[in-house]
């Protein structure tokens, strides 16, 4: 598979089916069943990789570039990681060694995506010196972005007018480093690729945390084995207080506006898609002037491309020990005020590229009258019948009706549709099958009934048979109908099931068990073997038997005369003993072992 022609995130179907949990949980409802598999529609997704998170089977992929960066180190090209502040979080116990196994995989250099993001917010700052206020959404979360390019397009306006943190710091390096290198970003982060790949060189290729566990386990290379004495170093230097960016109100905190303001409202942190999206479609611009808003809840440090299991808690709480202990240290990077400034005229200029421009929104409008001929074929006739469930991944019926008519969802997502269905052919099965049929749990309580099966034991008045009462009897004791209750108990322990012959208020009755549900449920067919037709179709299966066994023995009648005789006997006999079954004068018995035809 070509990961060049590969979308950050894919969906491999083999293993998909009727789960719809990433349905659920997309923010974007970027997700289309087709054939009941889910297929992530490229012009709808926002690449938070919520559906990866979420996925049960694995199914929901982030495109692995392992094999691009292996193929570049060999071409001898100066190599540099930008490092997304977030791996003190990820690598908690190891993080100075984490970065020693970098320069072992192959890379020149290491620095700090929070240098790319210490230059954001100072050019921020200067805008704030020269205009009085920011009136912005922040661009340091490339899937925000992407949530409001096609979303909400007329907040594109507001949008910072200034490329990412990463887009910073790649433009950084190269402005210090020169052209000709090639630069990974390494971060917890799937949206990044997709800022490589829009605008390659600001970075060229994007990894996650969770792909470089990978490539690390494959080089054999043991965190906790490598050689605790080797320098940690990084270029230009360390980063100080950005270092913050990856938890909620980390950007906000870097600012010399805002620090240690943390109860004053001109500034205020969003974090995860739900929050995101209220805000968003809010009156925020009236409550702060500047908006931090990141898609994972609680800011990178819960990004979709991590593998720590630690809690979001602990994750926190080592960024905040990483930033405090860097802050005591000597010779952090301090800004540089000539490019903070470029930053700020240039904007997407310093990474050759255009602002972010509104997307086509996604899906159209809908008439009410499309929308209730959509309500109808989910089954839905009244708004009482709009039970809003969710189990088809939609918040509402009206939302999935919607979806319905945009080719995202099918028919079959409606599990109160396909229940209600489920029902009423089982209703219809149940009522035109000319046997009495019953159908109970382990704890022989009624699944289900047929009105045959309560005339075998009972007489009913007419009117008795409605559907109200045949649904109140559901869950009722089997024994309160039949008076042999306890042999359908006994069946359940058997690995066969055994046919039997009873009789009852004059009737001989064939009992026929069946299992249901991995034998969860127990079965029963009755059938009257006393009525003509069922006496009529023995003769016939009897008949046919003797007329199948005379033509074959045609070309040897003479010395297979008498078997034949013997063979005619049988059979005639047999049918005989059908028809002396209506003749029986015998009281009523219980269930009798009957060999199974």
């Amino acid at each position: 598979m070509n990961n060049q022609v590969l979308t950050p995130i894919y969906s491999e179907s083999s293993n998909c089916r009727d789960c719809y949990r990433c349905v659920r949980s997309c923010p974007a409802k970027a997700i289309q069943i087709r054939n009941s598999h889910a297929e992530i529609l490229e012009e709808r997704c926002t690449y938070c990789g919520t559906c990866v998170r979420e996925c049960p089977n694995d199914v929901k992929k982030i495109r692995s570039d392992v094999d691009r960066v292996r193929m570049e180190l060999l071409t001898g090209r100066r190599s540099i990681v930008s490092l997304a502040p977030s791996y003190v979080s990820e690598f908690r116990e190891n993080p100075d060694n984490f970065v020693r196994a970098l320069y072992k995989l192959g890379f020149n250099d290491v620095s700090e995506t929070a240098i790319g993001a210490a230059l954001v917010t100072e050019a921020l700052d200067l805008y704030k010196d020269e205009h009085g206020e920011v009136p912005f959404i922040s661009t340091a979360c490339p899937s925000v972005v992407e949530m409001v390019r096609k979303y909400f397009p007329d907040n594109v306006k507001d949008l910072a007018p200034v490329p990412s943190p990463l887009q910073t710091h790649s433009a950084y390096l190269r402005r210090l480093y020169g052209d000709d290198i090639f630069i990974v970003f390494i971060g917890p982060c799937i949206a990044k690729k997709l800022e490589a790949d829009r605008h390659p060189g600001f970075p060229d290729i994007a990894l996650t945390f969770r792909e470089v566990r990978e490539w690390l386990q494959d080089e054999n290379i043991i965190l906790e084995e490598m050689d605790s004495s080797a320098a940690v170093n990084f270029i230009p230097s360390k980063a100080g207080r950005a270092a913050a960016y990856p938890i909620e109100n980390g950007q906000i905190e870097t600012s010399r506006h805002w620090m240690n303001h943390f109860f004053e409202a001109d500034a205020l942190s969003v974090s995860g898609a739900p929050r995101l999206i209220s805000s968003l479609r809010g009156e925020y611009v009236n409550v702060s002037e500047f908006l931090e808003a990141l898609n994972c809840d609680g800011g990178c440090i819960n990004g979709p491309g991590v593998a720590n299991t630690d809690s979001a808690l602990i994750r926190k709480r080592a960024v905040g020990i990483h930033v405090a202990q860097r802050m005591q240290e000597e010779h952090l990077f301090e800004g540089d005020s000539a490019f903070a400034r470029e930053v700020m005229e240039q904007g997407y200029g310093i990474i050759q590229a255009e602002p972010p421009e509104t997307a086509v929104p996604p899906g159209r409008r809908f008439t009410e009258a499309e929308i209730a001929a959509s309500l109808r074929k989910l089954g839905k006739q009244s708004k009482e019948d709009e039970l809003n469930c969710g189990g088809c991944g939609y918040r509402s019926c009206r939302e999935m009706a919607r979806a319905l008519l945009d080719g995202l969802a099918e028919v079959e997502m409606c599990v109160t549709k396909m229940r209600l269905d489920a029902e009423s052919k089982v209703d219809i099965l149940m009522s035109t099958i000319p046997h009495g049929v019953v159908i109970v749990d382990r704890d022989l309580n009624i699944v289900e009934l047929n009105r045959q099966f309560l005339e075998i034991f009972d007489d009913y008045p007419e009117d008795f048979f409605d559907a109200s009462v045949m649904k109140s009897l559901k869950g009722m004791p089997l024994g309160n109908f039949v008076p042999f209750a306890e042999e359908f108990r006994k069946q359940l322990d058997q690995k066969e099931m055994t046919q039997y012959r009873f009789k009852h208020r004059g009737k001989v009755m064939r009992l026929t068990f069946f299992f249901v549900q991995n034998r969860m449920l127990l079965g029963a067919l009755f059938e009257d073997i006393t009525t003509p037709m069922i006496r009529r179709e023995a003769i016939i299966k009897k008949a046919e038997d003797v007329i199948t066994k005379s033509l074959s023995i045609v070309q040897q009648i003479a010395s297979l005369l008498g078997e034949n005789a013997a063979d005619n006997e049988i059979v005639l006999k047999s049918i005989i003993d059908e028809f002396s079954v209506p003749d029986d004068t015998s009281e009523d018995y219980g269930p009798v072992e009957d060999k199974i035809d």
